[in-house]
């Protein structure tokens, strides 16, 4: 029989549940799909995944409605730990800082960085065992926890503004303005390398995010101040004017980190071949991008499918962001596309076609050659 105390404990986590729910559908979609972009040669195989990372972005947030150990492991109030406000650090270890603090302390602050560090373990071990179906799921929530990481409202014991007058700020800064400014946030990718410490890596991050509390709180109050409320096309404005440089920044180190997370998953396990054509995570009515050759010399053919009749956009972009070409931009009807593109007069390096349909967005990473 289910105790008062138990149920209680479910009650706060599935309320807790509504109220954390990292960068929100969108953001999150976004994160994992921009991770592809900084994908480097050695691993082209995982392109592929991209719209499974996309499509599975925000499977962790769901289970919260029925799994009560889930939401502890999308936030950490790291300011409820003494030593991390003498400090700046808390013990990085969950065995460490539980024996220093206790079970219930520890799970009741979150545990967020040590849910990434063991889907980070799971996604290592299935690339060792070749399970590949298992594998992106799991990179799926490695990308949800790396991004709550990069939320400044994830990491305090503030997350909702409760103790500085700003009620509500978490829904308004995470889902409400991302889902207004997401197309201007824009990533290309960086170079990536092996982590050597993993553990360290995640917490370095916490730690670096942690200081834009401060600048987001104080943001909301200037955008409710100048607007007189918190809920119009006024305060929302203000508060992307306020926060757009950190917001970007947050986001692409979230695209980025991911990328170095699931290659040196792959990597310490021995960069094995992905023999899985993911079949089951794939839809006849899923959009597609591809090119083909790639790379390529001066021309590549670009296919596209869309499974309903909509505006389409692609266009195509260098490594700073820079627009080089529209492709499509028009309304067109379900079905598949062809088209050949001409990159006489572009130099030579790394490009990427954007396809944008509804609410999606497809990147592909394109290499032109000399």
């Amino acid at each position: 029989m289910t105790s008062f105390r138990q149920f209680y404990s479910i009650f706060i986590l599935l309320a807790l549940a509504v109220i954390l729910s990292g960068w929100g559908y969108v953001g999150h979609y976004r994160i994992n799909t921009d991770a592809a972009l900084s994908f480097n040669q050695e691993m082209g195989q995982f392109y592929q995944w991209t719209s499974i990372l996309a499509e599975h972005a925000s499977d962790a947030d769901e289970r919260k409605a029925w799994d009560p150990t889930e939401a502890p492991k999308h936030y950490i109030d790291i300011d409820n730990y003494p030593e991390f406000v003498l400090n700046g650090s808390i013990p990085q270890t969950l065995d460490s800082v539980i024996a220093l603090h206790g079970y219930n302390f520890v799970y009741d602050q979150g545990i967020l960085p040590w849910a990434t560090e063991t889907a980070f373990d799971s996604l290592q071990s299935c690339f060792e065992r070749g399970d590949w179906e298992q594998a992106v799921l799991f990179a799926a929530d490695l990308g949800h926890y790396v991004a709550d990481g990069h939320m400044p409202l994830h990491i305090t014991r503030n997350y909702n503004g409760q103790y500085t007058g700003n009620q509500g700020i978490h829904s308004r800064y995470e889902s409400e303005m991302i889902g207004m400014y997401i197309n201007q946030i824009l990533y290309t990718g960086y170079p990536i390398e092996t982590i050597g410490n993993v553990n360290q890596y995640i917490f370095n991050y916490l730690y670096q995010n942690y200081t834009y509390v401060d600048s987001l709180i104080a943001a909301d109050d200037y955008a409710e101040n100048l607007a007189g409320n918190t809920n119009s096309s006024q305060y929302y404005a203000a508060l992307w004017d306020k926060t757009e440089s950190f917001t970007n920044i947050m986001f692409k180190r979230s695209a980025h980190n991911l990328a170095e997370l699931i290659y040196t998953a792959w990597f310490n396990a021995g960069s094995p071949l992905i023999t899985s054509d993911f079949s089951p995570f794939m839809r006849k009515n899923d959009i597609s991008l591809q090119n083909s050759p790639n790379p390529f010399y001066g021309k590549t053919n670009i296919t596209y499918f869309i499974p309903d009749d909509s505006h389409v956009l692609i266009e195509v972009r260098d490594l700073t962001g820079s627009l080089v070409a529209v492709l499509v931009d028009e309304v067109k009807p379900e079905g598949s596309y062809q088209f050949e593109f001409n990159s006489e007069g572009l130099t030579d390096g790394v490009y990427y076609a954007i396809l944008r349909f509804k609410d999606n967005a497809i990147i592909r990473k394109m290499i032109r050659l000399h």
